[in-house]
């Protein structure tokens, strides 16, 4: 067992991976071909000589030599490519911004509720459990990584595993007794989702496979531990008269005591990210339960595949882009405002990224513009459409 773990956790199966998906690194042997597709290159990092990142965490034992660097690297199989690439994209905020609120204002309130509520909870459980455990990514060679942003998060485990588990099982769990759909058709649905993001970690290099089997079956498990309390917490969020206050101070106190770290990383300010959207949109349930505001779906409006007619189709496609463009200027305008108050506050110019990475800065403009943003698409985005006559 202890040998099939180090396996696992080492950097070879990944390598073996991305070369059986037709990606090399530049000059390695078997990896050559027309130079035009070569094109991926940002730069060069060639084993030792490379530099690590500033800010970059430095870890201890398998760390690759070429920290923070990217490399040049050579695609065979462009499908592949497109498609992990696209996978990962699942799995970041990208996603969230739009498959989250896409559910609340077209499919169902209670659906969407669930499935905050189990994201923002397994997203943090696991962004704290990178930080505390410090796993180091792949070794990179042999590994091509394709993303650099996250390489200076540590590895274990995958969040992009635990958030594609959650939410697409989440979502079927939730929906399998309200919509008329097949039970094998969601199941192999939620399954065929989650696995394109978990296979896309080893593509892209960014994780090994115990990383992503860890983080899979960390979800798999918190969920079924919440499953039996759902239906209380979405009681207790809509009724209880402290729920607003709890829903702020809760998420604020977890990321102010986030696991402090040698070197920055991003994983606190993304944390405060889900937390602060998680906050903010717990609000808006709450507020909506109390001035009885109506849900979106209705008997003529259950999500059934058959259902699906062209007028329907209409409306939810002119829901989703209007609540998109609130949702995108209520973002902009409130980190330029934050932003401001914070460097007025601190005396910091708008541009510093060194001082927007202090904890008294990223947390705080994090989490209003985020709790902003889930507030606007549960309250705001709602009345909008009300307003225009889409509900």
């Amino acid at each position: 067992m202890a040998r099939l773990l180090r396996t696992l956790r080492s950097s070879q199966p990944v390598a073996r991976f991305q070369r059986c998906c037709g990606l090399f690194p530049a000059g390695e042997e078997g990896g050559g071909g027309d130079p035009a597709e070569e094109g991926r290159d940002r730069g060069a990092c060639n084993g030792a000589g490379a530099q690590r990142r500033p800010g970059a965490p430095a870890h201890g034992g398998e760390r690759s030599a070429a920290q923070g660097c990217t490399q040049k690297y050579i695609v065979k199989n462009y499908f592949y490519y497109y498609l992990f690439k696209f996978s990962a994209a699942l799995g970041e905020e990208v996603f969230y911004i739009t498959f989250l609120p896409f559910t609340y204002w077209n499919i169902d309130h209670s659906v969407s509720r669930r499935m905050v509520i189990v994201w923002s909870i397994v997203m943090y459980i696991g962004q704290v459990s990178k930080d505390i455990l410090k796993w180091p990514r792949p070794l990179s060679p042999p590994v091509v990584k394709l993303e650099m942003r996250t390489d200076a998060e540590y590895g274990m485990p995958s969040t992009h595993a635990m958030a594609a588990t959650s939410i697409s099982f989440s979502f079927f769990i939730a929906t399998l007794n309200q919509y008329k759909y097949p039970f094998e058709l969601g199941l192999i649905a939620a399954f065929v989702f989650s696995a394109l993001v978990c296979l896309s970690r080893l593509y892209t290099g960014m994780h090994t496979v115990l990383d992503v089997i860890g983080g899979a079956l960390i979800s798999a498990v918190l969920l079924v531990l919440l499953y039996p309390a759902w239906d209380v917490i979405d009681h207790l969020l809509l009724t209880s008269p402290f729920c607003p206050l709890l829903s702020i101070v809760v998420p604020l106190v977890l990321c102010y005591n986030y696991p402090k770290l040698d070197n920055y990383s991003p994983t606190r300010g993304d944390t405060t990210t889900i937390l602060g959207a998680g906050a903010g949109a717990t609000v808006g349930f709450w507020l909506n339960n109390q001035l009885a505001a109506p849900a979106y779906t209705s008997e003529n409006f259950q999500f059934g595949f058959h259902l699906i007619t062209s007028k329907i189709a209409v409306i939810m496609l002119a829901r989703f882009f209007i609540g998109i463009v609130v949702i995108l200027l209520t973002r902009q305008l409130m980190k330029s405002m934050a932003l401001g108050m914070l460097g007025y506050r601190y005396k910091f110019p708008m541009g510093d990224l060194e001082a927007q990475r202090r904890l008294e800065v990223e947390v705080p403009c994090k989490f209003i513009t985020y709790s902003s943003v889930g507030f606007s698409a549960t309250v705001i985005v709602p009345l909008l459409h009300k307003l225009l006559g889409l509900m």
